[in-house]
């Protein structure tokens, strides 16, 4: 019998310098990213620590940091989420028409369209929704006024110029469609052919394909398109600061001109105008966008991770 002999260990394959660098600059990105991150936190709470101890009639309002945050809080996460609702069924539907139902000349020049709107500035979704959309929605916030004021969402009264919250909601919308069509699309694109074709066999309509397998497939890129969506429309400054008409307080009633701003565009709008202890209030209320954003972000991540076995390849 032959005396075989074992390895007694694995044995490595060398790497090539090239591939030595390109890792190390892989770890290094990552590492710098986390300081980065790690040091306008701490920024944020060194310079926003002043007006978390300070007195509360010091505090623009006087009634105290929480209270000077709170009203922009909510004024940021309602026209975010309002934003979201109305995106990301659109965003949905435009994937399914451009994967499913499009002529595939047609899908890509919808594709490249909805992709470039990416690429617009936002102070000029801002002028376009101040002088354009804003008159627009005059008339019908009336409406609404008149005939469903029973709802808090249109108690009014209406707004006169339209720079009401929900002109806002409807701006931030059509900005973060690009980004939410994008992530859906691709996700739809990467649906398991022998999974449409199994619904075909069974004898589905389009319809009943794209509901059992496209949109299984795609749930966790429709929820984790939707938080990037969502932590977009956070932290939008100029679109808002332009569009809302602020008078501060927190209110549901999205047509009246008594609206609350929101976090970001309260910053801009009196930063260059504050000194001492409203520099730090501002930095405060900086912190807790930060904050929120980044919860949304790491949420995000956290959905799409937990589907990330669920691939075309498997």
């Amino acid at each position: 019998m032959p005396i075989t002999t074992e390895p007694t260990g694995r044995q490595r394959t060398p790497q090539r310098l090239g591939d030595r660098v390109f890792s190390g600059a892989s770890t290094g990105a990552g590492v710098l990213i986390l300081v980065v991150l790690a040091g306008v936190a701490a920024f944020l709470l060194v310079e926003a620590w002043p007006a978390v101890t300070a007195p509360a009639e010091d505090i623009p309002g006087g009634e105290g940091v929480a209270l000077y945050v709170w009203p922009l809080l909510f004024g940021t996460l309602l026209s975010a989420l309002l934003a979201l609702a109305i995106a990301a069924p659109l965003s949905v539907a435009i994937a399914l028409f451009i994967t499913q139902y499009a002529h595939r000349r047609v899908a890509t020049t919808l594709g490249y369209v909805i992709d470039l709107l990416a690429a617009v500035p936002s102070i000029i979704f801002g002028l376009w929704g101040v002088s354009q959309l804003a008159p627009l929605t005059v008339d019908p916030t009336g409406w609404l006024a008149e005939n469903l004021g029973f709802i808090p969402l249109f108690a009014g009264p209406a707004s006169s110029t339209g720079r009401t919250m929900l002109t806002v909601a409807l701006v931030l919308a059509i900005m973060i469609l690009p980004i939410n069509t994008a992530v859906v699309r691709e996700a739809f694109r990467q649906t398991p052919r022998l999974h449409e074709e199994a619904s075909w066999a069974l004898g589905a309509t389009r319809s009943e394909m794209i509901r059992m397998s496209v949109l299984p497939f795609g749930r966790s890129a429709i929820i984790g398109g939707s938080m990037l969506g969502l932590g977009r429309a956070l932290g939008e400054t100029m679109a808002v600061a332009m569009v809302l008409s602020t008078s501060g307080g927190v209110t549901f009633n999205l047509i009246s001109n008594g609206n609350p701003s929101t976090i970001a565009a309260n910053i801009a709008l009196q930063f260059p105008e504050s000194t001492g202890i409203k520099v730090n209030a501002l930095i405060a209320s900086g912190l807790v966008l930060f904050a929120v954003t980044l919860a949304v972000n790491m949420t995000a991540r956290a959905v799409i991770n937990r589907r990330r076995e669920f691939s075309g390849a498997n």
